[in-house]
């Protein structure tokens, strides 16, 4: 059991520490990705972004979600209230919000990725004031 978990955390450190030194790509994820027939119903309406186009930083960031790693921050993975309202209507708890680092910022900055417990991923660079659903 112990050597179970070893090697996960492992695996997991190694996720994060590739994610990290992947590239210091800054640029802003600003193209949006042209209207699809593939765009899921939940992103009827808002800007979109194609994952990959998406910053270095936060393509790693989702590959420590879907690895269920430890994060790096201690906010990351709590409850995203969504008061700003920018994206759908929800019960309490059905987001959750993790932190995009961004190169020569000292806190977390303001890039977050948020999901949603129906697998909706969504992407913010001015920390909640807009939106793109991210098409994974």
């Amino acid at each position: 059991m112990l050597s179970r978990t070893l090697g996960v955390l492992l695996v997991c450190l190694g996720l994060f520490v590739s994610g990290c030194s992947a590239g210091t790509d800054t640029s802003q994820a600003g193209s949006s990705a042209p209207p699809e027939a593939s765009a899921p119903a939940w992103a009827a309406g808002m800007e979109t972004v194609r994952e990959a186009d998406l910053p270095a930083e936060a393509r790693s960031t989702l590959r420590l979600i879907d690895a269920g790693c430890p994060f790096p921050y201690e906010k990351d993975g709590t409850v995203f209230g969504n008061f700003e309202g920018e994206l759908p209507k929800e019960r309490r708890g059905y987001y959750h919000e993790y932190t995009v680092r961004t190169p020569g910022e000292r806190d977390r900055g303001a890039r977050r990725i948020v999901t949603g417990d129906g697998g909706e991923t969504y992407y913010t660079d001015d920390h909640y004031e807009s939106f793109k659903a991210v098409l994974r």
